[in-house]
Parts: structure tokens; sequence; C-alpha cells
């Protein structure tokens, strides 16, 4: 894992972006964050952690907990593990310059049920590779069993982040921006304009 793609993209003299650093988690559980970010547009950075970083997808629909709604989720670079408690704004011209704000965040493990025999991480890293990659989230608005698929497009960083269908489920129409606060830092900024 590498962070040499985050570290080329910024100035660190210039935001307030986390330095680049491959960390070591916790040890225990790893962690995932939604960051919802206001930039050029609006969207949704999904993160999960692995090996040290926070693989990340951005996700410009945001996440979904119907099954029917396959998010468009295009993987960029990965993010030092400190980003996953980053918000606030960054910089007009600066990389990615606009409003960040946690969405949602919690812990996540592999959906093999197997995995507790093996290292989790390696069953994840092995998923990405194959494009196929399961999981359980255990966060406040994101529960239950999902899937990243890479599509078979031109673009090999295109995925879809989908929903399983469980106890944590829904049939009804699922908009993120409607399970955001009216009073997020990002909200406020749009209706000033």
């Amino acid at each position: 894992m590498s962070l040499s793609s985050y570290n080329k993209k910024r100035n660190f003299s210039a935001t307030p972006e986390p330095a680049p650093s491959v960390g070591k988690g916790s040890g225990k559980k790893l962690i995932f964050v939604v960051q919802r970010h206001k930039a050029t547009t609006l969207h949704y950075d999904f993160r999960l952690e692995l090996h040290g970083v926070l693989k990340s997808w951005a996700i410009p629909k945001g996440p979904s907990m119907n099954p029917s709604d396959k998010r468009l989720a295009m993987m960029v670079e990965d993010h030092p593990l400190d980003y996953a408690s980053f918000k606030g704004v960054i910089p007009e011209g600066n990389y990615g310059a606009g409003i960040v704000e946690i969405w949602d965040h919690g812990w996540y493990e592999p959906a093999d049920e197997n995995f507790t025999k093996k290292d989790p991480e390696k069953i994840l890293e092995q998923e990405i590779r194959n494009g196929s990659l399961k999981f359980v989230l255990h966060g406040k608005k994101l529960r239950g069993e999902f899937a990243l698929v890479r599509m078979k497009t031109a673009q090999p960083n295109a995925w879809l982040l989908i929903k399983h269908h469980d106890r944590f489920a829904t049939d009804e129409a699922y908009n993120s921006e409607e399970m955001t606060s009216p009073g997020s830092p990002i909200n406020k900024a749009l209706h000033k304009k």
C-alpha cells in the first residue's frame, strides 16, 4: 500500500489534511469512514482500512441501503489512516478544495464466514485484486453486508457499491442527502449561496 499519489496531489503547508504516513491499525477492528465532500461537486468518499491505509472510493450519489441501487464508486488514491477523523475546509487552490465532513463511521469485517480462521486483511486484499469485495459494515447509518464490484469497463477504477439483502436493507427509495443533518457545515454553506 502506497501513499505516493496522495502525497503528490497535496501541499501540506497549504492544506489541513493529514500528512502521508502508513500507520498501524489498532489491531482489533478495521475501521471505515464515509466523508461527505463538497468540492467541485458534492460526493461521498467511502474509505476502508487495509494494511495501514484507507482504500478509497468516491461515490457521486452516496451509499444506499437499498439493494436495487448500484452506486458508481470510483476508486481513488489511498489515504492515510489519520484521514478517517479529518473534517474541515480544504482551501481554494488545493486538490479537493472544499468542505469535508464525516457522514458515517464504524468498523467492518469480511463477509467471508471463515475469516476468523484467516487474516481478514489478506482476504480483503485478495478480494480487491479479484475485483469483488464483500464486507459487513457496523456503522451508525450503514449496517450489514455490502459488496464493491469492479465494473468491466475501459476504466479500471470504476466499481459499484451494492447493498446486499439482509435485515438492515430497505426496499424504500434511499437518498444519502436525506440522512444528513440540516445543520451540517456543507448544508450551511450551500444555503448561504
